[in-house]
């Protein structure tokens, strides 16, 4: 019995019909390296197999009426793999409009909390080639964010690959266990009661010691942007139930090569491509605010962190600097701000979301993100303008149950007040952009998507000076 993290349980709290909270991913395979030869069938079993050596994907939920805390992990002892892998094709002619209209059409429906919490869903005729005969397959993978985070996502992901495309499977590993409701409330208790003596003693202490720090940071000039400070934009707003997404591929080389011509990080160089691609996008509709927007960004705290739980993050909030107009000055800016709100955030105990965390009941979460949604601030006081997230992956071909892997586009949550997230992954010699937001609030993200690349050759034109 493994009980969800504070930090956990807070995407089930949080979650609602119109605000489901999983990751996604989309992968895009070529069928002709599976050996044997594609079939669904050939990767159902595939999967079986090797799922049988994964238990997380074993895990569902349970919970007890009279718990006080959190819910936990148990073994789903009835698993059945065809309950969570699924089979459709796209519409001729199979571009990536009609993919990305089905992709946007999965990633909306919240997850059976039932079951384990993921959904894969194979989708056949991309590009409307013949899968029998080796061709381009997309995967969409849904994993709830109470399971994962975009570190532990990515290497839950990387045990469905392998880096030949027969690689031996894993072998198989007992699942968490069971428990039944009286352990699950008396374990309950015992955490409950020692909620304050942890509060006084850590949490508490240490808040005290980061709200100096920032103080000092602030009066200074050293301090991070501060939320509640990111313009209003149309994606500032209350969501709806709909999703609608969009991606692109970009050449690593070509960031590594803005990167070492400006002496800058990777990560200030995709801050660029997406301030670049937001600014263009909303000058095109006159709708450019006169202040920078401001970016939500998760830092993994999985080395930093003795905690329990999935979620192992932190945040920082980093200025666009969207107001400068010249891209090479405005990458000069971002990875100075940066820098600073990096610095900020290393200062910040690693733990302290995920103790605090602790401390907050369901129906407090429930409650404040239901005021926050029905209230007007979701348009006159984002917390922020989007969330930008950068997930490092290897740097070799990768095969997806046989298949070898050609982009796999990363799809975070979006937020009420806050419905537009840009993921990207670094894959084998690629950055693969993924795009989420609802329909209502941004029809057209192509546009923003299709940005990026613009972006990069005006960023790679300003190194080639």
């Amino acid at each position: 019995m493994q009980r969800l993290s504070g930090l956990d349980a807070s995407f089930l709290y949080l979650e609602s019909s119109v605000q489901p909270l999983h990751v996604c991913a989309i992968i895009e395979v070529d069928t002709s390296t599976m050996p044997g030869g594609y079939t669904f069938a050939r990767l159902r079993d595939e999967l079986a197999i090797r799922v049988a050596g994964i238990p997380e994907f074993r895990d569902k939920l349970a919970n007890s009426f009279f718990n006080l805390d959190h819910p936990v992990w148990v073994d789903d002892k009835d698993f059945d793999v065809d309950r969570h892998l699924h089979r459709i094709g796209l519409p001729a002619p199979g571009g990536r409009e009609e993919l990305a209209e089905i992709c946007g059409h999965i990633a909306s429906i919240p997850l059976d909390r039932s079951r384990p919490l993921w959904e894969m869903w194979v989708i056949e005729n991309v590009g409307g080639t013949d899968m029998h005969a080796g061709g381009r397959l997309a995967v969409m993978t849904k994993v709830h964010h109470a399971a994962v985070d975009g570190i532990s996502g990515a290497n839950l992901l990387s045990q469905l690959c392998a880096t030949e495309p027969d690689a031996a499977p894993l072998d198989p590993v007992a699942g968490s266990g069971g428990a039944n409701p009286l352990e699950i409330a008396a374990r309950g208790l015992v955490r409950f009661v020692n909620r304050p003596l942890h509060l006084a003693t850590k949490t508490l202490p240490t808040t005290l010691t980061t709200v100096a720090d920032t103080v000092w940071r602030a009066v200074t000039g050293s301090a991070m942007t501060s939320p509640f400070t990111a313009p209003q934009t149309a994606f500032n707003a209350s969501v709806t139930a709909h999703r609608n997404v969009a991606f692109t591929q970009l050449d690593l080389e070509d960031v590594k090569k803005v990167k070492n011509h400006f002496d800058v990080k990777v990560n200030d160089v995709v801050m660029a491509l997406v301030s670049g691609a937001l600014r263009s996008f909303l000058l095109d509709r006159g709708e450019l605010p006169d202040s920078s927007l401001v970016a939500m960004v998760p830092v993994s705290v999985h080395e930093k962190s003795d905690r329990p739980g999935r979620n192992k993050v932190s945040g920082l909030f980093s200025s666009l600097e969207t107001t400068i107009a010249d891209p090479a000055e405005r990458l000069k800016a971002i990875a100075e701000a940066s820098s600073v709100a990096k610095e900020h955030s290393s200062a910040i105990a690693a733990t302290l979301l995920q103790d605090w965390s602790q401390f907050a009941a369901p129906a407090v979460f429930g409650l404040a993100m239901r005021v926050y949604a029905s209230s007007r601030l979701t348009e006159t006081r984002p917390v922020h303008n989007l969330v930008v997230s950068n997930v490092p992956g290897p740097q070799v071909p990768l095969y997806f149950l046989g298949s070898e892997v050609k982009a796999m586009y990363p799809l975070g949550p979006i937020f009420h007040g806050s419905g537009l997230n840009i993921t990207v992954m670094s894959l084998n010699g690629k950055l693969d952009v993924g795009l989420i937001s609802c329909p209502e609030l941004l029809p057209d993200l192509w546009q923003m998507a299709d940005a990026f690349s613009v972006g990069m050759k005006e960023l790679v034109a300003a190194a080639d000076g």
